[in-house]
């Protein structure tokens, strides 16, 4: 049983990957939601131009297990924040929320306090990412708790 499968109790954690907002730059969130699908995840990918509203609409939808937001236009102070506040107001928190893209380190700490599980940023190993989709994720829904991350690769 691969990583993702033994995390959650067998079954491919559901992750939603999305560019939010103006950000036309999709090579990574493709790059990343292809090493996902091939770690064993089910991966549902929004393609480019997303509101918040319809990423979190998608994830409710899908009953997704994580939103893994792509953020390479500045926004992120902004657009994670808004994730945020539409999965409280769904009472979806169970969602564990991650994302990647140009993020300066104060800025991804500023993000875990708020409730980001943990940031990427450019040249993170897919493999880093994958096992800790692995290893994070899935885990409210069977009753362990999602750990949260410090390590940023900026």
């Amino acid at each position: 049983m691969s990583a993702s499968h033994a995390s959650n109790g067998g079954v491919p954690a559901r992750v939603v990957v999305a560019k939010v907002g103006l950000d036309g730059h999709d090579r990574g969130a493709k790059v990343v939601a292809r090493a996902l699908r091939d770690a064993g995840m089910e991966v549902i990918y929004t393609g480019l131009h997303n509101s918040p509203e319809q990423v979190v609409a998608t994830a409710l939808a899908e009953d997704a297990d994580a939103i893994g937001l792509s953020i390479l236009s500045g926004a992120h102070m902004t657009l994670f924040p808004r994730v945020l506040r539409l999965l409280d107001e769904a009472d979806a928190r169970d969602i564990v929320v991650f994302g990647g893209g140009i993020i300066p380190e104060e800025d991804a700490a500023t993000l875990r306090e708020a409730g980001v599980a943990a940031t990427f940023g450019p040249g993170a190993s897919t493999q880093v990412i994958a096992e800790w989709v692995a290893q994070n994720v899935g885990h409210e829904k069977t009753g362990g708790s999602a750990k949260e991350s410090t390590a940023s690769t900026s």
